[in-house]
């Protein structure tokens, strides 16, 4: 005879057992202050036993706050965007929110309708990180009429005022520049990054600002303004290579980037960092994956995470409240896991 399958409980089957209203229930689980904790005890032993999961959806058509945050990203293959979303997640769950993760993959279409469905679930906030491809910033003028808090991290738009988590990207790039120069280097090239687009705009001017400073002439032909993908900095080093302007030192914008200068040099025998030595943006973890190759702008993966679901509970909770909505974290410059650099500590 075959097996009968069982139901989920319901709440009103923790209700009908515990002899309590559904309404009781449904606050004990979501740890209303109106309830004794020795309820809440109950509750959450007898819905564990049980096998009980709440119903988000019917959650959201019946209360106020649906205690879900929507995150959209424009990648989660590579470490970085990974490494910001394990934060996000674990941080809300601390805090009692369920996340909704969503990936534009560099798609400005799919971007407006991940966002245009994570509104329809009634999220309490949203975390996002633009595509390379947004110019169209009208979704997100939306969703500020809507009074739904938002949140922009690492990437964000050209809208004044808008609360966001990013790095010193400023700096970072100026600290890579002073360590090559600190080398020797002086044909030093620039690759990727989309000037509009924050990060692009940011990491230019801080390699720019360097030169300016102190005096030192740029070499115009070892600037290549490209995405942030592989393929962009495969390309870019393809045109080097063609313009027979090889550079001595390479800032690529991401790690991806440096990953596809990395490829295209090795298929001509071009050793990094023997033959061209090269510092992108990403993080420490990366030295565990590739030790000699690549210095790096850390990146604080946890902290740009943790500082945005916090950012964004304050804008859910304390929307009256005057606080800093635009939060920059400092940037560390390092080799082989060793700080060169540290933007915190360098005026």
């Amino acid at each position: 005879m075959p097996n009968k399958r069982v139901s989920p409980a319901k709440l009103e089957d923790l209700a009908k057992i515990l002899g309590v209203s559904k309404v009781t229930i449904s606050k004990a689980l979501r740890d209303h202050s109106d309830i004794s904790d020795e309820t809440k005890r109950k509750v959450k032993q007898l819905a564990e036993s049980l096998g009980y999961r709440p119903n988000l959806n019917a959650r959201n058509l019946s209360a106020r706050k649906s205690n879900i945050i929507g995150i959209v990203v424009p990648k989660i293959a590579h470490f970085f965007f990974g490494s910001v979303i394990e934060a996000i997640y674990d941080s809300a769950f601390e805090k009692k929110y369920e996340s909704v993760i969503t990936v534009s993959q560099e798609i400005a279409s799919r971007e407006r309708q991940h966002i245009e469905s994570l509104l329809s679930m009634r999220i309490d906030g949203l975390i996002v990180s633009i595509t390379e491809q947004t110019k169209d910033y009208s979704i997100f003028e939306r969703v500020i009429k809507m009074n739904v808090p938002m949140v922009f991290i690492d990437r964000v738009p050209d809208i004044p005022g808008v609360p966001s988590v990013t790095v010193d990207d400023r700096y970072g790039a100026f600290s890579a520049v002073e360590y090559f120069i600190n080398k020797g280097y002086r044909n030093i090239s620039l690759v990727g990054g989309h000037d509009y687009i924050n990060i692009g705009k940011a990491r230019s001017q801080g390699f720019f600002f360097f030169f300016l400073k102190y005096n030192v002439p740029v070499n115009d032909k070892c600037i290549i303004k490209a995405g942030f993908g592989e393929e962009d900095g495969y390309n870019a080093f393809k045109e080097l290579l063609k313009s027979g302007q090889l550079p001595e030192a390479i800032l690529a914008v991401t790690y991806p980037v440096a990953l596809g200068l990395y490829e295209a040099a090795s298929e001509v025998g071009i050793k990094i960092p023997k033959d061209i030595n090269v510092t992108c943006f990403g993080n420490n973890v990366f030295k565990y994956m590739a030790p000699s190759v690549f210095n790096y702008v850390d990146q604080p993966t946890k902290e740009l995470g943790t500082s945005a679901v916090n950012l964004l509970c304050d804008l859910m909770n304390f929307p009256e409240k005057e606080f800093p909505k635009q939060i920059e974290l400092p940037t560390r410059l390092l080799f082989n896991g060793r700080n060169l650099v540290d933007s915190a500590i360098v005026a």
